[in-house]
């Protein structure tokens, strides 16, 4: 079974689709099916450069990936950053490409959330905020 907002990988011709609605059944791409992309945490290795960190200032939250900056070069960059509510209600997220700052800033919705963010080398990494 399929989770609302999980990510799966076609590992032939690399296209990521994410769940909008759970179900059952196998998602397929290139005659094979797709891979489940983990969420990787602060427990794993390459932690300070790809863990989004949340940082709250009066009104304004800012999600920054690292706490050393990740590269944004053509081969090694953040694909998107995303806060997502606990409950699942809303989500914010910022498409990025090579240049970009990796860095997500929105108001003030809310202080219970996941951040994700999508490195296109070293896959899904996220920190959940209580």
């Amino acid at each position: 079974m399929t989770n609302l907002m999980e990510l799966y990988k076609c590992e032939i011709c690399g296209n990521i689709v994410e769940v909008v609605y759970p179900g059952y059944g196998t998602l397929v791409c290139c005659s094979q099916p797709m891979v489940k992309m983990d969420e990787h945490t602060n427990d794993d290795a390459a932690q300070e450069k790809h863990v989004p960190i949340l940082t709250i200032n009066d009104n304004e939250k800012i999600i920054r990936v690292g706490s050393l900056p990740h590269p944004m070069e053509p081969e090694h960059y953040v694909m998107f950053i995303e806060a997502i509510s606990h409950d699942k209600v809303w989500m914010k997220r910022k498409y990025l490409k090579p240049g970009d700052e990796p860095s997500l800033k929105f108001g003030d919705d809310g202080d219970k959330m996941i951040v994700r963010e999508l490195c296109n080398l070293h896959g899904l990494w996220s920190k959940n905020y209580d």
